[in-house]
């Protein structure tokens, strides 16, 4: 991703372009000193959760499904990982309860601060196919497949299409393929900011 970028990952122009976070989101991390190296991430996140939730719609468009929850979810999925900073470098799910209840603190609805615990626990109780894209959208922007949540995803596809779960996971995998293949544009977006502010 070539970019003029600037301090702020936020604004970064890149290329090809990334679309902006939601303002909700933008707010929320810039009151709370989001690292920049997270905020780079999340917007990653988020931009892969705009071609899936695309796709989704264009696919199912009798789907129920609220996109506009999924983008943010997938727009602050990881915001708990200002209170856990080590997790932006290495492993830990500590940030996704933190997460859930630091976005409850400050006014999200608890409808759209679950991302934040759900986005690493897909087959839990509850989870809509909005956590199943926000889970999907976190691992394909760095071009990792987890067959499990797939199957979940596709799963659910078939039960409102009436079609075959293989041809489900066929056009997934036919979406998932080409937007894997950005990933080591979209990791060295990320790389080139601080993990600290």
């Amino acid at each position: 991703m070539n970019s003029s970028r600037p301090t702020d990952p936020l604004t970064a122009v890149t290329d090809p372009p990334l679309r902006p976070l939601p303002e909700r989101a933008v707010t929320l991390l810039r009151s709370l000193g989001a690292p920049p190296r997270l905020t780079a991430h999340l917007r990653l996140v988020h931009d892969v959760a705009h071609e899936l939730t695309a796709w989704l719609e264009q696919r199912h468009p009798r789907l129920p499904f609220d996109r506009a929850a999924a983008l943010f979810g997938a727009a602050t999925h990881d915001i708990g990982k200002i209170t856990h900073p080590g997790e932006l470098s290495g492993p830990g799910s500590a940030h996704e309860e933190a997460g859930r209840r630091l976005l409850l603190e400050h006014g999200v609805e608890p409808e759209s601060a679950r991302f934040a615990a759900t986005h690493a626990a897909w087959a839990g109780p509850g989870v809509g196919v909005e956590d199943l894209l926000v889970s999907l959208a976190d691992k394909v922007w760095k071009n990792k497949r987890v067959r499990e949540l797939e199957d979940l995803f596709v799963g659910r596809l078939a039960e409102v299409s009436g079609r075959p779960v293989r041809e489900e996971f066929l056009a997934l995998d036919d979406l998932l393929d080409p937007l894997g293949a950005g990933a080591d544009r979209r990791l060295a977006f990320q790389a080139s900011y601080p993990v600290h502010r």
